[in-house]
């Protein structure tokens, strides 16, 4: 996807687990933090950003895979065309349905020679129906969503993605990912953001820079955020005071580039405040209310 989307040269050459960026991570073929990339495609519309957040699968890493829900609005099942859903996938989906996301199912590898394409396919759709029978509140038309995801099958290593399903050990056939992309755009709701409303912007994770210090990521709901800005930072013991965006930075790719202003709908990197923490809340200082990541009306960014 980032090569596809021109994050890469032509001639770059591929890193393996590029957004698994932990040493340990790298040693153990694992995601252990949640990170996040951005994705610009043209659009007949125009420019689109897709904010996309690569979370762990496993339950031992809850904390961050919770973190991850809250930030998106839709959700990538990756499931391998030979093992098919493992045992982790459960808990990632359960967190899913419960938080009413929609799920687009990739089934990858579709190459590997013991792919399994069709069987894993209808396991996958049994693990969500199962899960889904288990959830309270789940009513006739969120079940028919589960039923009708939509399915694509890549082989993501080759840069191909189609809505046709390949015989069992052979290549998609389309030559690159736009089915994919096509999929995101038209499947994924746009994050219910208001820019011209009062700031209100949830602290999702934290990251550390020799240079800036703590670095706050930051989801924004509503209204705008610019370097330089002083706004209310409301903490979780209810707390209340007005502190600086000494730095704003936007993810490119795999890099955070300086940015003059964010709006609803991004996801920001921010630094100037030494004690911020998860959940906490920055705010206009005329109107200073806690984010509570309601969802309200922008496509600029998914």
């Amino acid at each position: 996807m980032l090569r596809q989307s021109g994050a890469f040269a032509e001639r770059a050459e591929l890193v393996d687990r590029v957004m698994d960026s932990g040493e340990l991570e790298r040693e153990k073929g694992i995601t252990i933090l949640a990170k996040n990339t951005a994705i610009r495609r043209n659009t007949p519309d125009g420019p689109v950003t897709i904010n996309v957040i690569d979370t762990p699968g496993h339950a031992d890493f809850g904390g961050e895979v919770e973190r991850g829900m809250s930030m998106v609005d839709g959700v990538v099942l990756l499931v391998d065309a030979s093992e098919g859903p493992l045992p982790q996938t459960r808990f990632v989906l359960r967190k899913t349905l419960e938080a009413g996301l929609p799920v687009v199912l990739v089934v990858n590898k579709v190459d590997r020679a013991d792919a399994r394409i069709a069987e894993v396919v209808e396991e996958t759709h049994d693990l969500l129906l199962e899960l889904a029978g288990d959830i309270d509140g789940m009513d006739d038309a969120a079940m028919d969503a589960v039923l009708n995801m939509p399915v694509i099958y890549a082989a993501a290593r080759d840069g191909r993605a189609s809505l046709e399903r390949p015989v069992d050990g052979q290549v998609p056939d389309n030559d690159n990912l736009d089915p994919l992309f096509d999929i995101l755009l038209d499947h994924m709701p746009p994050p219910a953001a208001d820019p011209d409303a009062p700031l209100s912007a949830l602290v999702t994770n934290l990251d550390a820079s020799s240079f800036l210090g703590r670095i706050a990521l930051v989801r924004i709901y509503a209204g705008k955020i610019r370097k330089g800005q002083t706004v209310a930072w409301l903490r979780e013991g209810g707390e209340r005071q007005q502190v600086r965006i000494s730095e704003l930075l936007v993810t490119q790719a795999l890099e955070r580039v300086p940015a003059q202003e964010a709006t609803a709908g991004d996801i920001v990197a921010i630094a100037g405040i030494p004690d911020i923490t998860i959940g906490d809340t920055l705010a206009t200082r005329s109107t200073p209310r806690r984010c509570r990541g309601s969802r309200s009306t922008s496509r600029r960014s998914r």
